[in-house]
């Protein structure tokens, strides 16, 4: 008898009052500076009448909204025709008229990954409290990361704390400093080093700046105007530059305020499906990190966002020529004094990556081919593999006729994962009739959940729309997959690079 999940009955849907601010760019100078004249020939008391009429109507649904408003300005100021000085008031206005609401999860809210909270003080004996990651998407399909936080009691009850109304977007960290044997392997992975990055990247230190960057190459392109190969290395620097970032939030801000948005030339079309994992590294030191899927309309990127608190985040590319596809999840800690990856790379088998970097992956070995009629289409990891006593614990998705998702589960051996121990011939979890309709019907799906006492909790999406909890007993599991009869194909696979 195969076992299956229980469904806890909690249903989070997306939210389309949780709004935030996102710069209204026209895309076109004409039609800014066509707005400019039209705000600037507003007599003063036009002006400040309305500019109340906008913070009475949006001021109680933002959090500093003026701050933001005067960035806007700031973004526009250089399209004004004169130096001459403008009252705070109409600063302000200009900021708004080119200043939009977006709601973020007004789409949908799923593909969750679950981890514990790194601050534990104040908990009830007998509670936990918890972070909640969450794809939340919205008009123009455009993903974003928002968060949740919870508790779960002494009887294992799940409480999900209700969110806060504001939502905020970071501050992207200006004066971030790239390593350069870094950033210059990372160019050569992306096959842009060469004499013409040489001449760009001329005088700049060890480390350096985004603005220095810049410098270097807007005067070296100058000497080579319309020289298509100058533009398309140029670009190809800065691309890379702008999509390793910092940003940071204000930590007065409750955890489910904050918003992770596209941010990079990568990230355009959204931020996909984050696996959030705390990693402890050899020396005890623990690191959040997430790997997640970059989207800018036409391809994927694999990235890796990391931090320690929340609050500041580093976001970096992944490199190497073992990255690709989607589905990358980090173990939670080194294994022979490697990093290790489950990943898949070619939209259908599982595979196992080790890198001595974090950031550049160049082998991979296959260790599970879909097997079972509910995978035949694709296998791929619902997330970091949580250890247990008897082994790497991970959970999977399978696809099967008409699309269909379902979660399964496979146990890798705890000193050599390439080592399957068992997995399950059925899934633990299948769409019910109360999940099958969605934004993409048929579908139950997770980034990633974990154990707490002997219940492993599964946080999953339903039909690409709204978010669920689903138990199964760890004991259990674990006994089926270790009884179960498993076709050991890591044993006879050589691994390919």
């Amino acid at each position: 008898m195969s076992i299956k999940a229980t469904r806890t009955g909690i249903v989070l849907r997306p939210d389309p009052t949780r709004v935030l601010f996102r710069a209204f760019d026209l895309g076109s100078t004409t039609r800014t500076l066509k707005i400019i004249a039209r705000v600037g020939s507003m007599t003063d008391d036009e002006a400040a009448q309305k500019l109340d009429e906008v913070i009475r109507e949006f001021g109680g649904r933002h959090y500093k909204l003026e701050r933001f408003l005067l960035q806007r300005f700031e973004q526009i100021k250089p399209q004004l025709l004169t130096d001459e000085p403008l009252t705070l008031e109409r600063k302000l206005l200009l900021g708004a008229y080119f200043t939009m609401e977006y709601s973020l999860e007004s789409a949908a809210l799923f593909n969750p990954s679950m981890i514990w909270h790194p601050d534990q003080s104040n908990v009830p004996p007998g509670y936990k409290r918890f972070i909640l990651s969450l794809r939340a998407t919205g008009e123009g399909h455009v993903s974003s990361i928002s968060f949740r936080m919870g508790y779960i009691d002494e009887e294992g009850k799940i409480v999900l704390r209700k969110p806060s109304r504001y939502v905020t977007s970071p501050e992207i960290v200006s004066n971030h400093r790239f390593n350069r044997a870094q950033f210059e392997r990372k160019l050569y992975e992306l096959r842009l080093e060469n004499s013409i990055q040489e001449k760009m990247m001329a005088g700049l230190g060890d480390e350096f700046s985004l603005s220095e960057l810049e410098s270097q190459v807007k005067r070296v392109t100058a000497q080579y105007r319309y020289n298509a190969e100058y533009e398309t290395i140029a670009s190809g620097l800065l691309a890379l530059a702008k999509s390793n970032y910092e940003i940071h939030f204000e930590e007065d801000q409750s955890l489910d305020e904050r918003c992770i948005f596209p941010t990079s030339p990568n990230e355009t079309n959204g931020i996909e499906d984050a696996r959030f994992v705390r990693f402890t590294d050899d020396d005890g030191e623990v690191t959040y990190y997430a790997t997640y899927t970059a989207y800018n309309g036409r391809v994927t990127f694999p990235q890796l966002l990391e931090t320690k608190d929340f609050t500041h985040f580093s976001i970096s590319t992944l490199n190497g020529a073992e990255v690709s596809n989607k589905g990358m999840a980090l173990f939670p800690r080194k294994i022979g004094g490697k990093y290790a990856m489950i990943s898949r790379q070619d939209g259908e088998n599982i595979y196992l990556m080790y890198s001595d970097d974090l950031y550049f992956w160049q082998t991979k070995e296959l260790i599970l081919k879909p097997t079972y009629n509910w995978e035949y289409v694709q296998l791929g990891n619902c997330g970091s593999p949580i250890e247990t006593e008897a082994g790497w614990l991970v959970l999977s998705h399978g696809v099967g006729p008409m699309r269909k998702y379902a979660v399964g589960a496979f146990l890798l051996d705890l000193n050599d994962p390439s080592k399957v121990i068992g997995r399950t011939s059925e899934p633990i979890l299948s769409p019910d009739e109360n999940e099958r309709e969605g934004y993409v019907p048929n579908v139950v799906y997770s980034c990633g959940g974990l154990i707490n006492g002997r219940e492993l909790i599964i946080p999953y999406a339903m039909s690409d729309y709204a978010s669920s909890f689903a138990t199964v007993n760890v004991d259990e599991l674990l006994a089926e997959l270790v009884g179960s009869a498993t076709p050991q194909l890591a044993n006879s696979q050589e691994a390919v690079s």
